[in-house]
């Protein structure tokens, strides 16, 4: 094992260098034990008895050929395959990672499947929930923003890293309960931005390094360019939904939703559609109407220019300052079955 690190709450030890996470030496204790660039014929044959093929939605995020999850009934594991040829194989604990990839591909292709999907899946078996959201930290507080591939979330959570708050996680947003709290776990320490959202963040340098050789979507370092990457587990206190852009004078501005409408809103925006067993699909849901209890779910409606990120990113701070003074997460509720 070359090195270990940290992302979504859990500690990665992996025989090389993941691009995206930095090695934390002080650690010594692995969750899950990942082999980047060969699957074992032992591993492999484990899952060799594939059926129930499910197709994902979650790799239309990065812009890549689409998944599909293989499960095998009371065996050994799970298959990730993708259609340019990389393979990931999770074992059914969510303890394990194997990855293997053609020689068209690099480690950094591999790295974009593993930090999104793979894990996503990783934690989902680990019993902990994901959301498709970024987040930012305030006062001490996580702020999500949910939406759609396209809605802006990284743009925005970019906006306001150019203000100084803390970037707590891009695109995948790790919950958990803990001591009548939903913590949100930080990710690791970049933001994937394309070049058209690079260009309208007055911020940001002109030019942000590729994720990878193979694709066009940038990413911002969040340990330089005057950021900030928020390193605590933090209480979720505030969730605000990215509607669709409109042509509407009145934009941006902040609608309030009914804890119903907030429950659709958060399982439509749930991390992935592959539940390994029932009882993963019962406990998510339980979860996310426990946090739509707690925690109000916010509409934000955004003009359509897209160069209104700043009066965006007042509307988000205003309302965090009429509504939010006091810790939403105080209410006690349960989450937990």
């Amino acid at each position: 094992m070359s090195a270990i690190f940290r992302a979504y709450g859990l500690r990665l030890g992996a025989n090389r260098v993941i691009p995206g996470l930095t090695p934390n030496p002080a650690e010594s204790r692995v969750d899950v034990q990942i082999q980047l660039g060969s699957i074992p014929a032992s591993v492999g044959e484990a899952v060799s008895n594939e059926i129930s093929p499910r197709t994902s939605q979650d790799a239309d995020d990065y812009g890549r050929p689409e998944a599909i999850f293989w499960h095998r009934n009371g065996g050994g594991g799970f298959r990730l395959r993708y259609d340019d040829g990389a393979v990931f194989i999770v074992d059914k604990r969510g303890s394990r990672i194997w990855a293997a990839w053609p020689k068209t591909l690099t480690l950094e292709d591999a790295a974009v499947y593993l930090l999104g999907p793979v894990l996503a899946l990783v934690l989902r078996l680990r019993g902990i929930t994901c959301l498709h959201a970024s987040a930012f930290s305030v006062d001490g507080r996580t702020v999500a923003l949910l939406g759609p591939s396209g809605a802006g979330k990284s743009t925005t959570v970019a906006a306001f890293a150019g203000r100084d708050f803390g970037v707590l996680t891009d695109d995948l947003l790790a919950l958990e309960e803990q001591h009548d709290r939903v913590i949100a776990h930080p990710g690791y320490p970049r933001l994937r931005l394309w070049p058209d959202a690079v260009s309208i963040l007055d911020d940001l340098p002109a030019a942000l390094p590729r994720l990878t050789p193979n694709w066009d979507k940038r990413y911002l370092d969040l340990h330089s360019n005057g950021c900030r990457f928020e390193r605590r587990p933090l209480p979720l206190s505030a969730i605000y939904l990215l509607d669709e852009r409109r042509d509407d004078p009145a934009a941006p501005f902040v609608e309030s939703l009914t804890a119903s409408a907030g429950l659709l809103n958060l399982l439509a925006n749930a991390r992935g559609d592959f539940h390994p067993d029932r009882n993963s699909h019962r406990r998510e849901f339980d979860m996310l109407g426990c946090v739509a209890q707690r925690i109000p779910v916010r509409r934000v409606v955004a003009r359509t220019e897209s160069r209104s990120l700043a009066g965006l990113c007042d509307v988000i701070l205003e309302d965090l300052q009429t509504n939010f003074d006091h810790p939403v997460n105080e209410r006690r509720v349960t989450c937990t079955t």
